[in-house]
């Protein structure tokens, strides 16, 4: 894994996709601090890719809430069909 800094993507980014091209994976760094992945992809495997970050995030989201319900002492208190209703709740939301 290799760690780029924000200025030299802008400076010279053919140096980095190369190195993208080598390791497949480049971290963005700002001021020492990690801000950007970048992933080698395709356009055979783009799709999949995308599909499998986006279930990585959404993995870390459920942790979090899970280890903030424990915090709070409410991971064990909501009934099957109170979580029912606030998934319905949300998706209304979305589509609106």
């Amino acid at each position: 894994m290799k760690f780029v800094k924000v200025r030299d993507l802008r400076i010279n980014p053919n140096k980095v996709w190369k190195e993208l091209e080598l390791t497949g994976e480049v971290i963005v760094t700002s001021n020492g601090k990690p801000i950007a992945v970048l992933s080698g992809a395709n356009e055979n495997n783009f799709e999949n890719i995308l599909k499998s970050i986006r279930r990585s995030r959404a993995t870390l989201a459920l942790a979090e809430i899970h280890k903030e319900a424990i915090k709070n002492r409410t991971a064990y208190t909501i009934s099957d069909e109170d979580i029912e209703v606030e998934i319905k709740q949300v998706r209304r939301n979305r589509e609106k």
